[in-house]
């Protein structure tokens, strides 16, 4: 599958138009670059799990130390997911604080 913004060109295309909405401009004169880049990662993220992890989670013979590893893996993009979703301002509002970002402990979550 080929990505949709896969160049720097394309991108910055995209800032430009973003810039002109009044719902992007109200952030401030960076939050249609930064909104744009976020994008970017995201569509890359996205396509990291959906086209190559999940399948390699669906594959019975990924077991043990490999499954642990995508398991790793998988949580690592998901992570990346997550801050591309909090860098623009626009989009904090899907998720808008953040304490339950907070890293636990390996052997569950943590007590208060």
């Amino acid at each position: 599958m080929k990505l949709t913004l896969d160049n720097m060109e394309v991108v910055k295309e995209l800032a430009q138009r973003l810039a002109a909405c009044s719902v992007i401009a109200r952030y401030g004169e960076e939050e249609a670059l930064s909104l744009a880049y976020s994008l970017e990662h995201l569509e890359r993220s996205m396509h990291v799990f959906l086209n190559e992890q999940l399948p390699m989670l669906l594959d019975p013979t990924v077991e043990g130390e490999k499954l642990e590893d995508l398991l790793n893996d998988i949580r690592e993009e998901f992570r990346h997911i997550l801050y591309h979703i909090h860098d623009p301002k626009f989009l904090r509002l899907v998720e808008p604080t953040h304490e339950w970002l907070t890293v636990c402990e390996e052997n569950g979550p943590e007590k208060k």
